[in-house]
């Protein structure tokens, strides 16, 4: 994700993102930890859909 889509999906600028980034680094840490988040909970929710699917497509 962009800066542009992290500021567009927070309602910010991306200017807000970059001085957060340089003069409040543990709100910039805290934030860039949630969307690190929820990268993963995607990753985690695909991997078990296609581990679903490959056990249906065995039972067959």
């Amino acid at each position: 994700m962009t800066q542009r889509d992290m500021a567009g999906y927070l309602g910010i600028t991306t200017v807000t993102i970059r001085n957060w980034r340089r003069d409040k680094p543990n709100l910039y840490k805290i934030i860039m930890q949630g969307f690190a988040v929820e990268d993963v909970k995607k990753l985690l929710k695909e991997s078990v859909e296609r581990l679903e699917s490959a056990g249906e497509e065995k039972k067959r």
